[in-house]
């Protein structure tokens, strides 16, 4: 089950509003979504995906600048379509024109013509290949420090970590309100 909800700060608090994402192709889309939803270009919104006890991401848009993005676990969010609108080649280091895109990941861990038992891939530092998608969090950890939420407290978030930001925030029940 996915949720997805925009939170935005105004000069009125923060406000809270669900939304489709079913019309949203890039992340370029979903950060004019985002802009869109206030009215005002210098409002910070905050878009929230989650897939319940899989993964989650924030999508912090401020005014005209690039969105920042923090994805839980690239591995999980790669398994979906909503995922895969966060998990841009910037964010997860690879050069535009890699043909190795999510698109074209095998994701039963074996590339085509190799045998499942072949030798694992697995790097020291538990990331898959370098043109695979690592299991964990990317993106920008640090994209709620000026709200309260440091890396260290983003990263070990439980099964329920938008309710867990949300309430660091002080927009617990603008949120719920969504739910």
């Amino acid at each position: 089950m996915y949720f997805a909800a925009l939170l935005a700060r105004t000069e009125d608090g923060w406000e809270a509003s669900d939304t489709e994402l079913d019309d949203v192709e890039t992340l370029s889309d979903l950060a004019d979504l985002a802009r869109e939803s206030t009215g005002d270009d210098e409002d910070t919104v905050l878009v929230f995906i989650e897939q319940e006890e899989s993964w989650f991401g924030i999508v912090r848009v401020d005014g005209e600048e690039d969105p920042r993005v923090y994805v839980s676990d690239a591995a999980a969010a790669s398994r979906s379509s909503y995922g895969e609108l966060l998990l841009t080649d910037e964010l997860l280091g690879r050069d535009p024109g890699d043909e190795d895109d999510l698109d074209a990941l095998d994701l039963d861990g074996t590339e085509d013509g190799e045998d499942e038992d072949e030798g694992d891939d697995e790097s020291a530092d538990g990331c898959v290949s370098a043109d695979s998608v690592p299991h964990g969090p990317v993106g920008d950890a640090r994209i709620l420090d000026d709200l309260g939420i440091g890396e260290k407290e983003l990263r070990a978030m439980s099964d329920d970590a938008l309710g867990e930001i949300a309430e660091a925030l002080g927009a617990a029940d603008v949120l719920e309100t969504v739910r």
